[in-house]
């Protein structure tokens, strides 16, 4: 797992062959301003989900983990806490789902607060509890980046 912000990410393009086309894509000043939903940046192997919601309370989340995608979060306005915890030994809550592309696990987690900049970029090994809020709900506007693993 990684946590930083925008302004820092040439420091992750290394890290996949995909992170500099993906950062490249949440630098443009039209990201901000996208629908909700699904774009397209390199088909299946890079798209992005632009999504609004409330935050909800940690304790109603289930960890979640990915197999197929990498996914970078990026909060583009409002604030919410993301949970991690290294993939290994959580109660199985729902079984992984190959076709969705997700995992849900009962466990422990750290939790992080992400202001507007801010982006996590989580690895298969990493579950992950995103949307949430410690004392009362805020909205959020966030895209993730669906960054395949496969180069």
């Amino acid at each position: 797992m990684v946590i930083d912000t925008l302004s820092n990410s040439s420091r992750y393009e290394n890290l996949h062959p995909r992170f500099k086309a993906a950062f490249d894509f949440l630098k443009r000043p039209e990201t901000a301003s996208l629908a909700l939903g699904r774009t397209e940046i390199d088909g299946g192997a890079l798209f992005a989900l632009v999504q609004e919601y409330e935050t909800k309370p940690i304790q109603e989340g289930k960890l979640e983990a990915h197999k197929k995608y990498i996914d970078i979060q990026l909060i583009l306005e409002g604030e919410e806490f993301m949970g991690y915890a290294p993939l290994g030994g959580q109660a199985v809550a729902k079984p992984f789902d190959p076709e969705k592309d997700v995992g849900l696990y009962d466990g422990e987690a750290w939790f992080t607060r992400f202001r507007k900049g801010m982006f996590a970029i989580f690895f298969p090994q990493d579950a992950h509890l995103p949307c949430r809020h410690t004392d009362k709900p805020s909205k959020v506007k966030k895209v993730v980046l669906k960054v395949e693993l496969s180069s």
